[in-house]
């Protein structure tokens, strides 16, 4: 039969179809997609790619023979959820969905699922359409930033990401808790000028990273409520693929209570090169004492008159209060506690508000109340001085524009009720001194600070934070308390608790003329370095009926004992000297006479300990700066000592 024009057009259009056919499968067969069409009720596959084979596990014709395989193999938990969302495609809606698949060889894989339905313009019914997609590499890289990103948020340093115009793209939870932001605040945002507010730091920060791509240091920023805080961090420049700057890595350490501690060290490094220090000096210190003390008794027997007297007695005072000096720095540095006496308050607190009164601004006024009737309290008036100087001196520096300064005494009761209520206090009758001021008061916030070593809100160099911490130690190893009662802007009262001593008769203050031993022409030899103390001893010992030989070291001592055989009673010796020390000399002049009787003297303020002494056979240990009364009372006792032994 011979075909007809329209016969030859509808095998070119079959063929044309047939191409287009092939063609498609080939596109459908090459890409990585699931691509699948379904019946309207999702019951029967139409048509399933083979990129199925790849992913699922399972041949194309599987699909076919098994209906909906694809189904089955949804993992168990995620199958419930699938099914509800394909619900929505078969009844005319869209399906979009992630689920795992469990394939025959046990592997999981994630899938991205999406589909909706075709209307069939041949009136066959419509059909259901879509594509599958393996996504298990982008959910395991989603999985692995989240566990990232959960360790992150454990660290404890702030980890912060930035632009390059400063706007925050992440920010971890260590980041929230170290500045007070949290991350849904400052996201998209920046907190330079607030947190940052060191423009100039961060910005030679900022040029040092983008010059050389990292930066480590230390900056000053501030936390959400205000608060200064100190950070080391690491700041890295991020590239991007074509190696261009895209963004900054930050990673902030809190250093804050490091620096703190670190300071805290190094003022403790201070304070002990001090105490070092203080004890190197301490013996030249007394030796510049020493002379000038025993000096002074005797020019207080030659010069009787008034006027002479009153200056020597100044003179006396500020040479005691000298030593006294030394040995408070010594004993504070070494934590060896004061000599304990009975003391009247009223009398060092009127020795203090006279100092007080004559260096103070003029535009700070000091007041005083002393009732007559103050009782005696145990302590070492040195130690006291130092406590009331530091607190008045606290009280100057809290009034700058002036104002008003009292100290006050009264005798006081403690009871039991109130002792339950106040640390360190015990009940019984107290001595009560108040130093008070009109200045600028102590902020709530701080008040129980105050009292730690270091702690100081004075300007660096202007306070060590040793003064109050100071105080308190002293108080405490006096048996006493200290009860502060301040606001800011209201002054401030620092009242100090004394136990009182009701038996004990108070320490007189005024001095009564003593009778000071003489010597009947003994031979002394005086042994020091400083030619000061040898001379001003000589002439001491010389004025109360002793004859004296000086020598200014041990090896001239030893070569002068030798010299005068059984004639020298008594030797004064230097423990510290050059060439032939104190112990050295002593030994030495052991082995010429083991009956010698040796006083050593020492201007450090821990002196021989008892068991040196003993080993080194010294009868008396005088610690510098001693007094005429204090040698020749010494020197009386030794000689009675040498001649009770000598009788016996």
């Amino acid at each position: 039969m011979r075909k007809t024009k329209s016969d030859n057009l509808l095998q070119q259009t079959e063929q044309a179809l047939h191409n287009s056919e092939e063609r498609l499968q080939s596109i459908l067969s090459s890409i990585d997609e699931v691509v699948w069409a379904a019946s309207p009720d999702g019951r029967r596959i139409q048509y399933i790619n083979s990129a199925v084979e790849q992913i699922w596990g399972l041949p194309v014709a599987d699909f076919y023979v098994n209906a909906w395989p694809m189904t089955k193999l949804i993992h168990a938990e995620d199958r419930a959820r699938v099914a509800a969302s394909f619900c929505v495609l078969t009844a005319g809606g869209n399906f979009d969905a992630e689920y795992r698949i469990v394939r025959p060889d046990g592997e999981i894989r994630w899938i991205h699922d999406r589909g909706r339905r075709v209307v069939s313009g041949d009136g066959q019914g419509d059909t259901l359409t879509g594509i599958a997609a393996d996504v298990t590499r982008r959910k395991q890289s989603e999985e692995q930033l989240r566990e990232q990103a959960a360790l992150l948020d454990q660290t404890q340093e702030a980890i912060i990401v930035n632009d390059l115009t400063g706007q925050i793209l992440f920010w971890n939870r260590g980041a929230a808790n170290l500045y007070g932001w949290r991350a849904e605040e400052v996201i998209g945002t920046s907190l330079a000028g607030q947190a940052f507010r060191d423009e100039a730091s961060h910005t030679a920060a900022a040029q040092i990273l983008f010059s050389h791509g990292i930066w480590k240091g230390e900056l000053r920023q501030y936390t959400k409520d205000g608060q200064e805080i100190i950070v080391e961090g690491h700041w890295t420049l991020i590239n991007d693929a074509e190696g261009k700057p895209k963004s900054v890595l930050i990673v902030n350490h809190d250093i804050t209570e490091k620096k703190k501690i670190e300071s805290q060290f190094l003022r403790a490094q201070r304070l002990e090169s001090i105490g070092t220090l203080a004890s190197g000096i301490a013996h030249d210190l007394n030796n510049v004492l020493t002379p000038i003390t025993m000096a002074l008794q005797i020019l207080q027997m030659r010069f009787t008159d008034e006027n002479s007297q009153r200056m020597l007695e100044v003179l006396r005072q500020s040479a005691e209060r000298g030593g006294e000096m030394v040995k408070q720095v010594l004993a504070f540095t070494k934590g060896i506690e004061g000599q304990k006496i009975a003391l009247q308050p009223t009398c060092f607190i009127k020795e203090i508000l006279k100092v007080l009164r004559e260096t103070l601004p003029r535009n700070i006024t000091v007041r005083q109340s002393l009732p007559p009737d103050i009782g005696a309290i145990s302590g070492d008036a040195t130690q006291l001085h130092q406590v009331l100087m530091n607190l008045c001196v606290n009280a100057r520096d809290a009034m700058p524009d002036g104002g008003v300064l009292t100290i006050e005494a009264a005798n006081a009761v403690i009871d039991e009720h109130y002792a339950r209520m106040v640390p360190d206090a015990t009940a019984g009758p107290y001595v009560m001194i108040t130093v008070s001021d009109t200045g600028a008061g102590i902020p709530e916030h701080i008040k129980d600070k105050i009292f730690d070593p270091f702690f100081t809100t004075k300007e660096t160099g202007k306070g060590t934070g040793l003064g109050l911490s100071t105080v308190i130690g002293i108080v405490k190893s006096m048996g006493g308390f200290i009860n502060v009662y301040s606001e800011a802007g209201q002054g401030a009262r620092f009242k100090i608790y004394l136990p009182l001593l009701e038996t004990t008769q108070a320490a007189a203050t005024v001095a009564t003329p003593t009778i000071l031993p003489r010597g009947n022409g003994e031979l002394i030899l005086v042994v020091d370095d400083e030619a000061g103390i040898r001379d001003i001893a000589k002439t001491t010992l010389e004025t109360f009926g002793y004859r004296v030989l000086t020598a200014e070291d041990g090896t001239a001592a030893v070569a002068l004992y030798a010299a005068h055989p059984g004639e020298v009673q008594a030797v004064l010796t230097d423990m510290m000297m050059p060439f032939l020390d104190g112990a050295a000399t002593i030994r030495a002049l052991r082995k010429l006479d083991p009956q010698v009787s040796i006083i050593a003297s020492t201007g450090l303020s821990e002196g021989m300990r008892a068991e040196d002494a003993e080993t080194l056979g010294t009868s008396l240990t005088l610690a510098k700066p001693y007094t005429a009364e204090t040698l020749l009372k010494a020197l009386a006792f030794t000689l009675q000592q040498k001649a009770v032994g000598a009788t016996s």
